[in-house]
């Protein structure tokens, strides 16, 4: 009669345990098919919730070696654009590398984004404004999520934005070898023309009508009046020029970022850029680079009509009245950046 008890109770332990068995695999084959229906949500770093976003690979990976073998027409274009600039700066290796080191002030240009590894050289007068914001969206921890909802002035806070002099030499050495590295272009003398119409000829910018007009209009314009020498709100496009090409100016401090070279402020010939988008293909480049970043989805480059953006054929009115030995040595100033991003001599042009 013992045994026989002793039989049934150790069944008994063996059926619970069978029991149990079976309702863990039960548990797991539900959690298995519910991940089948629902994947993870992953929150993304502007409080969005975004379904299977990628983060394993890097933007250099999805640049250089990207899932499908098959390179597309963009990826070709961008390898073209670099190749451009390594010869440009080869062929022109005695100008473009006279100093082989740089310091961090030359660094206060690049933007670095640590989550999505992504380091971006802003140029004025390049949609740097709406790049500025899209980079704060991207580094804000979900501070920011619509970039137009930041206005232009917060977007030119320094603090709001971490650059790569800020960082240690080895910190920048790393980012500059493991980081995707893109910067935007334009055709200079539309940039130029572009920088003249927002600095001197609009009535709000009168820091820049006292710190370079005042001196523009006192080395450039014979006779100036008292109020144009006090003020220097009246600067004309041919003085403007005329400063430029004066070995005194540069002599005296570097150009002003708005109207720098692309060539002094990001350093192309000691930074190798993967990426060089252009403004006349802003929207097409910007949104590829988001994509390489693996936020291409939920997050888009801000476009919007602007009817007062100065165009090719502004440009060409401006030029009109400058002299051909101006104009031949203003491009003489600008020689890299029109060599280095393959933009042609300008049809306008006099040049002797």
């Amino acid at each position: 009669m013992k045994q026989a008890l002793m039989e049934v109770m150790r069944m008994n332990r063996i059926c619970r345990m069978v029991l149990v068995t079976c309702f863990g695999s039960f548990i797991l084959v539900i959690f298995y098919f519910q991940s089948m229906l629902h994947p993870v949500i992953r929150r993304n770093p502007f409080g969005m919730d975004i379904c299977c976003r990628k983060g394993s690979r890097s933007p250099l990976q999805e640049l250089y070696n990207p899932i499908q073998l098959e390179l597309s027409n963009t990826a070709i274009l961008h390898q073209i654009r670099r190749d451009q600039v390594t010869d440009t700066c080869r062929a022109n290796s005695m100008s473009s590398r006279k100093r082989r080191v740089l310091t961090p002030n030359d660094l206060k240009h690049l933007v670095v984004d640590e989550d999505h590894e992504m380091i971006y050289c802003y140029v004025p007068k390049v949609a740097c404004t709406n790049w500025k914001r899209v980079m704060m969206v991207l580094t804000g921890r979900g501070k920011y999520s619509d970039p137009m909802e930041i206005p232009a002035n917060e977007a030119h806070i320094s603090s709001n934005l971490k650059t790569l002099n800020q960082y240690s030499i080895p910190e920048i050495n790393h980012r500059l070898k493991s980081y995707m590295k893109f910067l935007f272009v334009r055709e200079p003398f539309e940039r130029l023309v572009s920088a003249y119409r927002n600095k001197f000829t609009q009535k709000y910018n009168t820091s820049f009508h006292k710190r370079y007009g005042t001196k523009i209009v006192r080395r450039q314009r014979k006779n100036a009046t008292q109020e144009a020498l006090r003020k220097g709100d009246d600067v004309k496009f041919e003085e403007f020029v005329a400063y430029l090409i004066d070995p005194h100016t540069q002599r005296e401090e570097p150009f002003n970022e708005h109207w720098q070279t692309v060539y002094a402020l990001c350093h192309p010939c000691h930074i190798h850029y993967d990426l060089i988008g252009k403004y006349e293909t802003l929207e097409d480049d910007s949104n590829y680079i988001l994509q390489l970043a693996g936020v291409g989805s939920y997050l888009k480059f801000p476009t919007y009509a602007k009817s007062t953006r100065t165009t090719d054929e502004m440009t060409t009115e401006f030029f009109q009245n400058i002299s051909s030995e101006h104009q031949t040595q203003l491009y003489e100033v600008y020689n890299l950046d029109f060599l280095m991003f393959n933009y042609s001599v300008p049809s306008y042009l006099k040049l002797e």
